[in-house]
């Protein structure tokens, strides 16, 4: 569908709700709600994003737009059968979210966005805008070259997840809060992230 095979896990029956995960995510993220949901008589469909886990991970970056991830969207609901959806996303699923429902009203009912704030209808902030405000190490810059940060996080991915979930968590083992991500030049994104040889209590 709409160019890309898509991974999803689904529960129940009614109207569609469909759940988009942000970064570093997939469906899993949601596991929690799906019970909840199912309970309130809808169908819950939690899609790995098009690049993330099972999902297909097509080589080009242009083919990861804004618009190519609404079209993931629609294309899923029309493949699922369904004429409409509510949809949900969290921290990167939630501009998807919004802008599904911005260009078509006609298939997205309700839109709830977690963790950010609404960024419509400009859309995205474009790299050149976050490279003035937080220079060239803001993590979005920096993942703008092609195969820099996936050798870094690729070198041990347990560790590397590991230090994702748990430094950008409000309870990470340095006690700061949670800030932008900028890296200091000659260093990776995870140099700037604590080591956490013990979990926190969320994070099995």
């Amino acid at each position: 569908m709409n160019g890309v095979r898509l991974h999803i896990a689904e529960q129940g029956q009614g109207p569609l709700v469909l759940l988009l995960h942000g970064w570093p995510e997939t469906w899993y993220s949601w596991r929690h709600q799906f019970g909840a949901l199912v309970a309130a008589g809808y169908r819950v469909v939690a899609p790995d994003q098009r690049g993330y886990a099972r999902s297909e991970q097509p080589p080009e970056v242009t083919s990861y737009t804004l618009l190519h991830l609404v079209g993931d969207v629609i294309a899923l609901i029309e493949e699922l059968g369904e004429e409409q959806a509510i949809v949900v996303g969290h921290d990167w699923g939630a501009p998807v979210a919004w802008t599904a429902a911005m260009l078509r009203p006609d298939k997205v009912r309700a839109v709830a966005g977690l963790s950010i704030p609404p960024i419509l209808p400009g859309g995205m902030v474009p790299p050149s805008i976050t490279r003035t405000e937080y220079g060239d190490g803001f993590y979005q810059v920096y993942f703008q070259q092609p195969g820099v940060a996936d050798a870094e996080f690729a070198k041990d991915i347990p560790e590397s997840l590991r230090r994702l979930l748990v430094g950008a968590s409000g309870d990470n083992p340095l006690g700061k809060e949670p800030r932008p991500l900028v890296i200091p030049d000659g260093l990776g994104l995870l140099d700037t992230m604590p080591q956490s040889p013990a979990l926190p209590a969320w994070l099995t």
